[in-house]
């Protein structure tokens, strides 16, 4: 039983976690549909994937590491 438990982990983390605009707003304090499609727009914000002409999707792991990029340790550096 140990090794269905081990192999399907793996099988959770090799599938990425799809998020959608309001989901990744609601992850991220202070973040608002118009302001995500804002950064999208200028190409500042995290990385996404459009599978469809109207859908948008970003990855839980590309977010979380974009805000990761974004941290700082100083106001001087904001």
């Amino acid at each position: 039983m140990g090794n269905v438990t081990a192999l399907r982990g793996k099988l959770e983390q090799a599938i990425p976690k799809y998020l959608s605009p309001e989901q990744v707003c609601a992850i991220v304090p202070g973040m608002t549909p118009r302001r995500l499609r804002g950064l999208r727009d200028a190409g500042l914000g995290p990385k996404y994937s459009k599978p469809t002409l109207k859908t948008v999707v970003y990855t839980e792991a590309d977010v979380l590491a974009w805000v990761s990029a974004h941290t700082v340790t100083t106001t001087e550096q904001s």
